[in-house]
């Protein structure tokens, strides 16, 4: 695997994370002591983040670092679906029992 792939992995992870958490870039960046275009920076594969910054991060994130790394796959086609399914889980929590039962329903219409 190659540098570049690996930083993008991470991103990948770190951006996944924080999606989950409900957190914007601006937020994280506070907690963790960054300016949020770093936080970009650092989830597109940009920089080459110091293991200090990522335990950083991490606290900023309430996870410890095993859960930072976990998931970390080494296909980024198989990260990009898990985050939009993060996503659609982190929607779909916020939203009222009826609205998530019709999401199901569309779902299952999609992938039968």
């Amino acid at each position: 695997m190659q540098d570049k792939e690996v930083l993008k992995l991470v991103g990948a992870r770190i951006r996944v994370l924080r999606k989950e958490k409900g957190l914007s870039q601006e937020a994280l960046g506070e907690k963790g002591g960054f300016h949020f275009t770093y936080i970009g920076q650092i989830e597109r594969g940009e920089k080459n983040v110091s293991l200090i910054n990522v335990a950083k991060i991490a606290k900023a994130l309430e996870v410890n670092l095993i859960q930072l790394f976990s998931y970390v796959s080494e296909d980024p086609k198989i990260e990009e679906s898990d985050e939009d399914i993060i996503e659609i889980i982190t929607m779909l929590k916020k939203s009222s029992p009826e609205k998530v039962r019709l999401a199901r329903n569309v779902i299952r219409e999609i992938t039968n």
